[in-house]
């Protein structure tokens, strides 16, 4: 699932995919890349004969079994879900910009869930069980020519997998999901409860199109079965990728949820030309440098990082003095986004954020009969650090002072 590789092998796919075929010892044949927009126009024509033709059964814990309909009148169709009032609930996403088309997404709620929906980039817990979609003979009119050929299930109990380095279908997918509730056994085993079950049916350009997998063919529409149970907030700051494609994470303090400016659950670096070669404008990038703000360590753009702006002032750790009297400040060297509780399942740590990331002070000036300026700067105020809709200093390009 890993999207570099993912990348990588179709960026060398655009330029020619080998045959093993030869016309001769010496003289392979060069098969082009299938052109986008057809290849979708056939990926979704299977998809839709698909769930068209075959139902399914849902256990109690949410597992699914698909079966070839052979009594319509008692095996609805996964189709016949379509906008559901209801779950089963078959819905359709439009993915615009991606390879320069729009793609469309089926994707099957079962239960939507009833905690809270990760981010195009976080990480996710789940249960998953993976099939591709394979011609048996292309010239047979009859929908039983597209079968399903199952390759992998995994579940991942403690471990989470990053949304931002799996395909593009997980991506765009599983922020429509939810996770459920969780408790713990003496041993440390989780259950999970109230979960949010689903099928994501994926067109190949969202999957891995012509570079395939080691188990699935190229130009293969994916079926999974997934299972949300938890999320794994992600910050995404990197200094690229090492030898083996691993991303080399320079986090800057600030979760990429934090910096979807639009609020619409997903953050996209437009810059990756090949994947978005008509981009549009990005409206998570506060500084407009083309950097998309979960991926730029110098948010606004005002030749300070964003770590150091967030940084705390060192005499401002732990315990400490405000205005004469003893303060708790907390115990992170960086602003939270906003200000934190104490974590009750932690009775040993205090947790406690009493500030979150301030906007640009509004008290008192050093000298209130000069300007204001570097060298006479205001004070913070309480109300700096926890206002509703400031604008935080590490997204202020006023802030910190600049020398003229």
């Amino acid at each position: 699932m890993n999207k570099f590789k993912y990348y990588f092998v179709l960026l060398l796919a655009g330029l020619a995919i080998v045959s093993c075929n030869k016309k001769d010892e010496d003289d392979p044949v060069i098969v082009p890349l299938r052109d986008y927009q057809e290849q979708f126009n056939t990926d979704n024509a299977d998809i839709e004969e698909y769930l068209k033709t075959y139902y399914i059964t849902v256990s109690a814990n949410m597992d699914v079994t698909f079966t070839k309909i052979t009594d319509p009148a008692t095996q609805p169709s996964i189709m016949s879900y379509l906008n559901s009032p209801t779950f089963p609930k078959l819905l359709l996403r439009e993915i615009p910009y991606v390879h320069g088309i729009t793609y469309k997404m089926y994707y099957l709620v079962l239960r939507e869930g009833v905690g809270s929906a990760p981010m195009n980039t976080d990480g996710v817990v789940t249960a998953y069980k993976g099939e591709y979609m394979k011609r048996v003979d292309a010239t047979v009119k009859d929908p039983s020519y597209v079968t399903t050929t199952f390759f992998e299930q995994v579940v991942y109990p403690k471990v989470s997998l990053d949304l931002f380095t799996t395909i593009m279908g997980w991506s765009e997918a599983f922020p429509q999901f939810k996770t459920g509730t969780t408790t713990y056994n003496a041993d440390g085993t989780a259950n999970y409860q109230d979960f949010g079950a689903g099928v994501l049916f994926i067109p190949s350009g969202l999957g891995y199109y012509a570079g395939g997998s080691s188990s699935i063919p190229a130009y293969s529409p994916l079926v999974f079965t997934i299972k949300l149970y938890d999320i794994r907030r992600m910050d995404h700051e990197n200094n690229g990728y090492s030898s083996v494609g691993e991303l080399i994470l320079n986090p800057d303090g600030v979760f990429d949820y934090q910096e979807d400016l639009n609020g619409d659950g997903y953050v996209r670096d437009y810059r990756n030309t090949t994947l978005y070669p008509n981009p549009p404008a990005n409206p998570d990038d506060s500084d407009k440098d083309g950097i998309p703000d979960f991926l730029d360590q110098d948010d606004d753009g005002d030749g300070y990082t964003t770590r150091f702006e967030i940084t705390k002032p060192s005499d401002q750790v732990g315990w400490g003095t405000l205005d004469g009297n003893a303060f708790y400040f907390g115990i992170r060297n960086y602003y939270p986004w906003d200000p934190l509780t104490d974590d009750a399942t932690t009775p040993n740590v205090d947790e406690t954020e009493p500030r979150g990331i301030p906007r640009r002070p509004t008290g008192k000036l050093k000298d209130e009969n000069a300007a204001e300026s570097i060298d006479n700067p205001r004070s913070f105020v309480p109300e700096d650090y926890t206002a509703s809709g400031r604008l935080r200093i590490h997204l202020d390009k006023t802030y910190p002072y600049q020398k003229k």
